[in-house]
């Protein structure tokens, strides 16, 4: 008796003879689009780690990377792939999470992602009244890019995220629950520094040390607004990817840089001067993003705490 052929769609994914230890492959190899530093990043010998990609392909019938004078690139299926990997494992890591959870005695777990630079001393607040008023919900914490965050709300990835990012796609909320001061970053003995707090204007006729518009978009967009009030035309001596980094420049001499006083609490640099801005609109807002909708009664309590954490700008008066 001959049974109809079942075509399982999963196959098209996984493979003939996929398992967990390909996908880490090949996230590492199309993260780094170099053999070689992804063999460094897994522990493993770069043959090996060629052999399981070009396996990888073969059993996928597609090809994920190619060659290009400057080294490889993933082709846009391995765009798709190394997405879909991400979101597999990310999936499996929230099951385990889960279930250890229940096994600890906690009735849920909440998945917040943290996209871009959050405020440790804030973020620091709520997760102590979370445990102080919620110890049986768990909350795992995920720090990913902005797309990245979006997609995962919006694919129930995450239940809730912290961003800077006011600006969401249909079916997401974005509440602005807290605004913290901007406050600038000055070398000693600078001329900027005969001002107890800094008007806007003064700070722009020096350069600039400004973090990267690619790495902090959405903290780079809040600034970019409130530059543009200003007429002067801006003086960018570097563009930083870190906090410690433009810490460094500033101390250097190359600049004055940007920051908040809920970071600079937490990161001091010796030789640089932290002054508050003379305007009441220099201050940069912390978004809570979640799909729009019914929510899960945990949820809805975070949410709530995250307001209360919020709503009164932390105190400025310690500065200098």
């Amino acid at each position: 008796m001959r049974f109809p052929t079942v075509i399982r769609m999963d196959s098209i994914f996984w493979g003939k003879s996929m398992n967990l230890r390909h996908l880490r492959c090949f996230i590492a190899v199309g993260e780094e689009l170099h053999f070689g530093r992804a063999a460094r990043r897994l522990h493993v010998e770069q043959s090996p780690l060629s052999r399981t990609i070009r396996q990888l392909e073969a059993d996928l019938g597609v090809t994920l990377l190619e060659r290009i004078p400057r080294g490889m690139c993933l082709t846009p299926a391995g765009q798709v792939y190394l997405e879909e990997a991400r979101r597999v494992l990310l999936t499996l890591e929230q099951a385990r999470i889960k279930a250890r959870a229940v096994a600890a005695g906690h009735h849920g777990t909440l998945r917040i992602a943290l996209a871009g630079v959050v405020g440790r001393a804030r973020l620091s607040t709520l997760l102590a009244l979370c445990r102080e008023e919620a110890p049986e919900v768990g909350i795992r914490l995920f720090e990913a890019p902005l797309s990245q965050v979006v997609g995962g709300l919006a694919n129930d990835l995450y239940d809730a995220a912290l961003a800077m990012a006011g600006e969401m796609e249909a079916g997401l909320v974005a509440m602005p629950v807290w605004q913290d001061p901007l406050v600038v970053a000055i070398p000693a003995r600078h001329p900027l520094l005969a001002h107890k707090r800094v008007p806007l204007e003064e700070v722009v006729r020096y350069p600039l040390v400004l973090c990267h518009p690619k790495v902090c978009e959405e903290c780079s967009r809040q600034c970019e607004r409130l530059l543009r009030l200003v007429k002067t035309p801006l003086i960018v001596a570097e563009y930083v990817t870190t906090h410690s980094l433009m810490l460094a420049l500033v101390a250097a001499g190359y600049g004055v840089g940007f920051s908040t006083a809920a970071h600079v609490v937490t990161c001091r640099q010796a030789d640089v001067i932290i002054r508050p801005l003379d305007d009441e609109l220099a201050a940069l807002t912390t978004y809570l993003l979640y799909p729009e909708g019914a929510m899960s009664e945990p949820l809805r309590k975070f949410i709530d705490r995250a307001q209360r954490v919020g709503p009164k700008p932390l105190d400025t008066q310690w500065l200098p």
